[in-house]
């Protein structure tokens, strides 16, 4: 384990050795992101590859430069520790985002005390902590979803609702995200049918696209 974090400590050395952008650091980091790959954490979770691609994007803006975040640093741990930090809050997010869209569609209860008095049980919503500021979107991904040269994006749609295709919904998902029960509430669709027809056909093109631009 310890070679292979040297490894790794190595190639983020050579990467940023080189310019942003250039062919040669885009070779390097994702020389990096599939050798990390097969040590991050894991869960199953249905927001996990949300997570993931938000934490690869991160890796990319600041593994050198720092330009959304702190600027990874080798004297405090490995790259795969760091990723794993990134990649834990992000799932807490939307743990803690899916916790709060399921809280309040659920009536506050009353429950009868032994005196006979009834007392409102408080809402468990408003003991958890304040979610953390997500990561600035990339400039170079929202401009790609709103340029969508061919049309790719707008033209894919769920049947009957042309107003709710992959690129309002990859916008909306964005960091900070929309929740699904605004979404939902928005176009007047189920949050499963909305959720599936994101996992089926918009991440796709978004993870097509990271791996174009080298970030997967």
């Amino acid at each position: 384990m310890a070679e292979f974090d040297e490894q790794l400590r190595c190639l983020v050395a050579q990467a940023c050795g080189h310019s942003p952008g250039s062919p040669q650091r885009q070779k390097l980091l994702t020389q990096i992101i599939r050798l990390s790959s097969r040590r991050l954490w894991r869960e199953s979770t249905p927001y996990y590859q949300d997570a993931l691609q938000q934490t690869w994007l991160y890796f990319c803006r600041n593994v050198c430069e720092g330009l959304t975040g702190q600027i990874y640093d080798p004297t405090h741990g490995s790259v795969i520790t760091w990723l794993n930090a990134y990649l834990k809050r992000r799932l807490q997010d939307f743990y803690l985002n899916q916790y709060r869209e399921q809280a309040v569609t659920v009536p506050h209860k009353v429950w009868q005390s032994g005196s006979g008095r009834n007392s409102e049980i408080s809402d468990p919503i408003d003991n958890l902590p304040a979610t953390p500021q997500a990561p600035p979107i990339l400039e170079n991904l929202e401009i790609w979803v709103k340029t969508d040269a061919n049309g790719e994006l707008r033209n894919t749609h769920i049947k009957g609702h042309p107003e709710v295709n992959c690129q309002v919904l990859i916008l909306k998902r964005l960091p900070p995200e929309v929740s699904w029960k605004e979404l939902s509430e928005t176009f007047g669709l189920p949050i499963p049918t909305l959720s599936s027809f994101y996992q089926r056909q918009c991440l796709p093109r978004l993870r097509k696209f990271a791996e174009l631009e080298g970030l997967l």
